[in-house]
């Protein structure tokens, strides 16, 4: 785990050292973000049975290369998950270290450390509000994996998964550089979240998430 992290961490900060410039700069935002996210799968017989609630929030870094364009990325801590029906035809699978059998309705409570990477579009400034538009990819390292009793499913989960998101939101200027922010972020998984043994699915996982935060 510490391996992965030191690694994507690595690859976040050379990018923001090869696209900065001495004459723009380094912004960070405190964010505090609450969020629905659900999963899907490829396999017949399961589907996605609910949502869960959850947040996000860290700390948010924009690296401006031109007065509009940013390289955005950051560290957060997001809870999320969903829930999987397993239809009755699959007989046997492993769940928390044990076999189960006629499983049928799984949550997935899930918590990861989330490093985003990817372009900021912001629009000048217009009495005293900015738009801005965003897209890119994301990792995240799984922390912590629980099911709807609480109990450790952690070998059931795949410690890393990625995918992509795209949105946009407001700036409200408070004076100076210091700046409010609301937005509206899409976040798609394209990595298998999920490793039973004795099912060979494709769950993928879905956020949507309202982010606010504070810009200094």
């Amino acid at each position: 785990m510490k391996r992965h992290l030191l690694i994507a961490l690595t690859v976040t900060l050379f990018c923001f050292k090869a696209f900065s410039q001495e004459d723009e700069g380094l912004r960070l935002a405190i964010v505090l973000s609450p969020q629905v996210s659900w999963m899907s799968t490829d396999h017949e017989q399961v589907t996605s049975k609910g949502n869960l609630m959850g947040y996000n929030f860290g700390i948010i870094m924009d690296n401006f290369f031109a007065p509009n364009y940013a390289l955005t990325s950051g560290l957060t801590i997001n809870s999320s998950g969903g829930k999987l029906h397993y239809n009755p035809g699959i007989p046997v699978m492993e769940i928390g270290g044990e076999n189960k059998t006629n499983v049928t309705d799984v949550t997935y409570d899930l918590k990861y450390i989330e490093i985003p990477i990817g372009i900021k579009l912001i629009t000048n400034d217009f009495r005293r509000s900015r738009y801005y538009a965003q897209f890119g990819l994301y990792s995240q390292f799984n922390i912590q994996a629980r099911n709807g009793d609480k109990k450790a499913i952690g070998d059931d989960i795949n410690f890393f998964e990625m995918g992509y998101n795209l949105g946009g939101g407001i700036e409200y200027s408070l004076g100076g550089s210091t700046y409010l922010t609301a937005g509206l972020l899409y976040n798609n998984g394209f990595m298998d979240v999920t490793n039973h043994s004795g099912i060979d699915d494709k769950a993928t996982l879905n956020r949507v998430t309202i982010q606010f935060g504070i810009i200094f």
